[in-house]
């Protein structure tokens, strides 16, 4: 079970957790956390089914094949060239899975219209003609060959499970068939995957879907694992003003015939993973292999930022992200602008999800709540950003900006963190005097 966590308006609840607000300042040993985790539900023509299976970029390189049933360079796995651009880590959760090829030696490993591209050879042995070479072909590529007497000694390999009690006889070559991808998806295999997703953690959520209910559904899990649950990630879904910090608006639109608009996605969830906690997308240049619509005028660009739109603009030949900006525009007193800036909600969320682990980790039912202590988590609240003001992450420190103090009851302890987080560098006024 999960240890409580999110947002508190008084000192009630009844989990054991860390509980965390953000506000705004009126104006006049905890270690960072990785970044680069990201995840996303999506359709496959191949892969697990019915679980999140997680996939590093190292490993995208070496095992696409065995992992998607493509080579790195297939246009079939080109989104998920997208995300490793810039992410390290992507949790995925097929939601097409539909049915298995099989012939009648074996059957897919994975169920999707790729298992048809699989054939059963199998020839004498050259060295002994009283065994079988029994070989696996993905298309032309030859994937596995077994030298046996008998089905029951195969093993399964990456792309099949053999079937032990068949009859092995010399064959050119049985392709298997039947394999299909679900073709309706709706937000029942949307909602599986967000609920598998949450027992994992990550930086980026992306949406795919183009259906305004299934947007709807991840902005509303979006917002209740961050506020109610207490876990820190951000969600790009495209051409949806949620006017929430937490949902990232994408604006663009791929041109690429037989392509979802949508696409760019892919690039935007690896792009906002991988971005360092001190670091922004601003002025990012899109390296990815898509064709992404950029004729837009100044004022529209001008609309877009004011909307709350994440946007791609053309600067000279290259397209590049213009400003690095969340859904977030209806500003208040608690809420400034600021929370509009992703750079500091990154600040923020990492700090949610440290401070989260290092109590929920080192003090929740370890350390007693006396004076001794609050001030050892105090001792680690100050260490953790003396890191992140190391970091230009923020800036202006002094250790009297925390506080740790008792709470309404014998185990509550009240914390209060003062941060000013910074951002890049993103407008230039500039005044240049003729002598």
């Amino acid at each position: 079970m999960m240890l409580g966590g999110g947002s508190y308006t008084i000192q009630n609840k009844v989990l054991p957790g860390a509980y965390i607000n953000f506000v705004s300042v009126a104006r006049a040993n905890a270690a960072l956390s990785n970044r680069g985790v990201c995840a996303i539900p999506m359709p496959l023509n191949w892969g697990i089914d019915g679980e999140v299976f997680t996939v590093e970029n190292s490993d995208f390189e070496k095992d696409s094949l065995k992992i998607f049933g493509y080579s790195y360079d297939a246009n079939e796995v080109r989104n998920i060239r997208e995300v490793f651009q810039n992410a390290k880590t992507l949790h995925i959760y097929r939601i097409n899975s539909g049915e298995k090829a099989s012939n009648v030696y074996a059957t897919a490993r994975y169920s999707g219209t790729r298992g048809n591209d699989i054939k059963i050879v199998i020839q004498t042995n050259a060295d002994d003609e009283t065994k079988f070479d029994v070989i696996t072909y993905l298309e032309t590529a030859k994937v596995d060959t077994q030298t046996v007497t008998e089905a029951k000694e195969l093993v399964a390999n990456a792309l099949v499970t053999f079937h032990t009690d068949a009859i092995l006889e010399l064959t050119a070559g049985i392709e298997l068939t039947g394999g299909s991808n679900l073709t309706t998806i709706s937000g029942t295999q949307y909602q599986e995957a967000l609920d598998k997703l949450e027992s994992y953690s990550f930086n980026t959520l992306g949406c795919i879907s183009s259906s305004s209910t299934i947007k709807a559904l991840y902005g509303a899990y979006t917002k209740r694992m961050r506020e109610e649950v207490g876990v820190k990630f951000q969600t790009v879904i495209h051409g949806y003003p949620a006017d929430y910090e937490g949902i990232i608006n994408l604006k663009n639109k791929v041109t690429n015939e037989g392509v979802e608009e949508s696409a760019l996605i892919y690039w935007t969830v690896g792009a906002q993973a991988g971005c360092a906690v001190n670091r922004s997308t601003t002025n990012q240049t899109y390296n990815g292999e898509y064709e992404v619509f950029t004729n837009y005028k100044q004022s529209e660009l001008n609309a877009a930022i004011e909307a709350g739109e994440y946007v791609f603009h053309k600067v000279g030949t290259e397209v590049r992200v213009l400003t690095d900006i969340n859904s977030f525009v209806s500003f208040t007193n608690d809420k400034n602008s600021d929370f509009s800036i992703n750079q500091v909600i990154r600040v923020l969320d990492q700090m949610g999800n440290d401070i989260a682990v290092l109590f929920n980790t080192r003090y929740l039912g370890k350390i007693q709540n006396n004076e001794s202590g609050r001030v050892g988590f105090w001792n680690d609240l100050v260490t953790y950003n003396k890191e992140l003001e190391t970091l230009n992450t923020i800036e202006g420190f002094q250790s009297t900006d925390v506080t740790v103090e008792a709470g309404d009851d014998k185990r509550s302890v009240v914390v209060t963190n003062v941060v000013q987080p910074v951002a890049a560098m993103e407008k230039l006024y500039m005044t240049v005097r003729v002598a």
